[in-house]
């Protein structure tokens, strides 16, 4: 085990190694030039290659590359060219508003989506099965920006139910101990801030957990199938278990790897992927802020948030497929 963690680690260096050579190059292909964003649009050419030399943009590409490495290594991204702060506190701060939200919609997701594929399942081909599967292809199909605009003009405008954007209301305050709201407002026992900022995570937790409810519940449904298919599952019941004890004690425990593998990797896209969903809702997450950054040509603060979701989802990764091995027994890494 220790091996295979040491060689995975490895691996997880070099792809964030290639993943910081390509955002580095991308980045600066695409349109626009920051020192004219510092500097503004009438400014004069002797203040553009002012703003050209001070950030070092005047430099070779490849230059520019390996002096942001040698930087990167020692765990400095470099300054938001926009807000002139340090590119691994801003990261640091907005990345538990990105978690939260991550995991409210993976565990929204992943309760959803196990019961609906372990019902189809049990009842293959009833009309809950077709049902289920149809609002699962509804789910993988549909765009999170046109469900998410649905949920605030439906349960935020015209029902006036939820809040449509940011964290907590205004006339609300907590203390930051772990910057997850849910849970430091708990460790205060502030409960009317714990139910507000539950109140603002349900909309942005739906629209970004819809697409893994589906692809958990679709994958929960083959893989209940697959095991119950089993002879070890006639076995059990032809001992007289109960339908209940052959479904969750012996098919379910054993249909796990497959639903781990889809809940971990969703859960990991999620991470990496929730640019529209914070950007509708207001969230303050990772995804505004490489929006923001993009728009502002902000060179450090986008290169820095992608080589940081990168690392992140490819630990993820690593730690599913550690925790594979206590799931099945019969899985040992060399």
């Amino acid at each position: 085990m220790k091996y295979y963690v040491a060689k995975r680690a490895v691996n997880v260096l070099l792809i964030v190694f290639a993943v910081s050579i390509i955002i580095f190059l991308l980045i600066r292909l695409a349109p626009g030039d920051p020192a004219i964003t510092m500097a503004g649009e009438h400014a004069s050419a002797e203040a553009l290659a002012h703003m050209r030399t001070e950030w070092g943009l005047n430099k070779p590409v490849i230059v520019q590359y390996f002096i942001w490495l040698r930087h990167a290594l020692r765990g400095d991204f470099g300054q938001s060219i926009l807000t002139h702060q340090s590119v691994l506190v801003e990261l640091v701060q907005r990345f538990p508003n990105t978690l939260e939200l991550s995991i409210f919609a993976m565990t929204f997701a992943t309760i959803i989506g196990l019961l609906a594929g372990i019902v189809s399942a049990v009842r293959r081909y009833s009309f809950f099965d077709y049902g289920s599967m149809i609002v699962a292809l509804f789910g993988v199909s549909m765009p999170i920006f046109w469900l998410a605009i649905m949920l605030i003009m439906i349960f935020g405008i015209k029902l006036d139910l939820l809040p449509t954007g940011g964290r907590l209301s205004v006339m609300y305050s907590i203390r930051p101990l772990t910057h997850l709201y849910l849970l430091d407002s708990l460790l205060e026992l502030n409960f009317p801030a714990f139910l507000d900022a539950l109140k603002h995570l349900i909309l942005p937790s739906l629209a970004l957990g819809t697409i893994p409810m589906a692809f958990v519940a679709r994958i929960t449904r083959s893989s209940m199938l697959d095991v119950m298919s089993q002879d070890y599952i006639r076995t059990a019941r032809s001992k007289g278990l109960s339908e209940k004890a052959v479904v969750i004690k012996h098919a379910l425990g054993n249909a796990l790897i497959p639903i781990l593998t889809a809940s971990g990797t969703e859960f990991a896209g999620l991470m990496g992927g929730a640019v529209l969903t914070e950007t509708i809702f207001s969230w303050p997450g990772l995804g505004t802020y490489i929006v923001q950054a993009v728009s502002a040509r902000d060179y450090p603060a986008v290169q820095g948030a992608v080589i940081f979701i990168a690392l992140v989802v490819a630990l993820i990764n690593l730690i599913v497929d550690i925790v594979y091995s206590y799931v099945d027994p019969r899985i040992h890494y060399e």
